[in-house]
């Protein structure tokens, strides 16, 4: 019997062949929101790991948007010419399924790229008055703006149009980000929340205009394709929002047709209270798929081949995300198919390369799967 690594799964139409997920990781790179030669770069190196899918970083619906001026985005005609080329690259050459994280920054926008630490950028040195569910700033960064309905209804409409040109480019599978205190998690949390209209107070109305975003989403993605949500499962802070939260929403959101759930944590806060120790993030994902039936996807110090087949063998989650683990490693899928005894993907540029091949053992070459 072989690994649940190395086993499709099936989410709509969409089939990924095996279920490591390389996780979107913000890049800081592009040009008014357009990638350029290190999204070609990257993008294709992630394309031929042999994950099965690839979710291109966090992409911004507009310019507000942004975290960083460096931020990806597909607001435009011309982010979106920007981004086929690449796609085009990944498609001809990888083996992975291609899906793209839909993103807006919220109350943390407006900061320099990470390796800059990350400091304000004040209006008249380039930076934007950034929005949130209420007018309460992170720590040492600019005062959002509250988000009115008519704001909400613009932002909303910003998110239908970014999904309409990741469908022209061919996009598989898309991910809302409504995690790690950005905009949608700005509304989910009670920490960053405190309105008292219809989308304040109780869970319910802290819930609704996530779910709007994503129904208007749903509504305009194809129905053949997946589309998930990345969460904070949980706030690491009294007060916050809990695993009990997170269930419900992820209820709400299967019930709207939400295909799965990447359960990460944090973010809403500094003061955040997290011990990180291998898969420490792996119980949520299973208290989610549990109570709820809907896929998950287990993400944060996943590192091994062994650690990964057990998260999946033990029903804990559907798949598996790896971030900074696939940067550091960017051929993780190779040896952990090697380790479990599976084939893999990789282009025949590089066959010579695998251990079949290795010591004049031509005759039993691996196959290019």
């Amino acid at each position: 019997m072989g690994s649940i690594l190395f086993s499709p799964l099936k989410l709509r139409g969409l089939e990924l062949p095996n279920r490591i997920m390389v996780s979107p990781m913000g890049q800081y790179s592009a040009n008014e929101g357009s990638a350029g030669t290190w999204h070609m770069v990257h993008l294709g190196t992630m394309s031929v790991s042999g994950a099965g899918l690839l979710v291109i970083e966090a992409t911004a619906v507009n310019p507000e948007g942004r975290l960083s001026p460096r931020d990806l985005g597909l607001w435009s005609d011309a982010n979106e010419a920007a981004l086929a080329p690449i796609l085009d690259f990944c498609r001809k050459e990888g083996g992975a399924r291609l899906g793209l994280q839909l993103w807006h920054s919220g109350r943390k926008g407006s900061v320099a790229v990470a390796w800059e630490r990350q400091l304000a950028i004040p209006k008249e040195r380039g930076g934007w008055t950034p929005l949130g569910a209420s007018a309460i700033p992170y720590p040492n960064r600019t005062t959002p703006r509250a988000l009115d309905a008519d704001g909400m209804r613009r932002v909303t409409q910003d998110y239908v149009a970014a999904t309409r040109r990741a469908d022209r480019l061919g996009i598989e599978l898309l991910e809302l980000h409504s995690a790690h205190g950005y905009l949608l998690h700005n509304f989910l949390s009670p920490l960053t929340n405190q309105r008292d209209d219809r989308y304040g107070g109780s869970r319910e109305n802290r819930m609704r205009f996530p779910l709007e975003v994503f129904k208007a989403i749903r509504d305009a993605w194809p129905e053949h394709k997946p589309l998930g949500v990345r969460i904070s499962a949980v706030d690491w802070v009294e007060g916050g929002w809990e695993i009990d939260d997170s269930i419900a929403y992820a209820s709400a959101l299967k019930a709207l047709g939400c295909d799965y759930v990447t359960a990460s944590s944090g973010g809403a806060v500094p003061e955040q209270n997290i011990k990180p120790v291998p898969g420490y993030q792996v119980p949520f994902a299973e208290s989610i798929r549990r109570a709820t039936g809907i896929c998950t996807v287990a993400v944060g110090l996943i590192t091994e081949a062994r650690q990964a087949e057990e998260i999946l063998a033990g029903g804990k989650a559907d798949l598996v995300a790896l971030g900074r683990r696939m940067l550091y490693n960017p051929r993780w899928p190779w040896h952990a198919a090697v380790e479990l005894g599976e084939e893999f993907y990789y282009p025949k540029q590089y066959e010579r390369s695998h251990p079949s091949m290795q010591g004049g053992d031509f005759l039993r070459p691996a196959r290019n799967m």
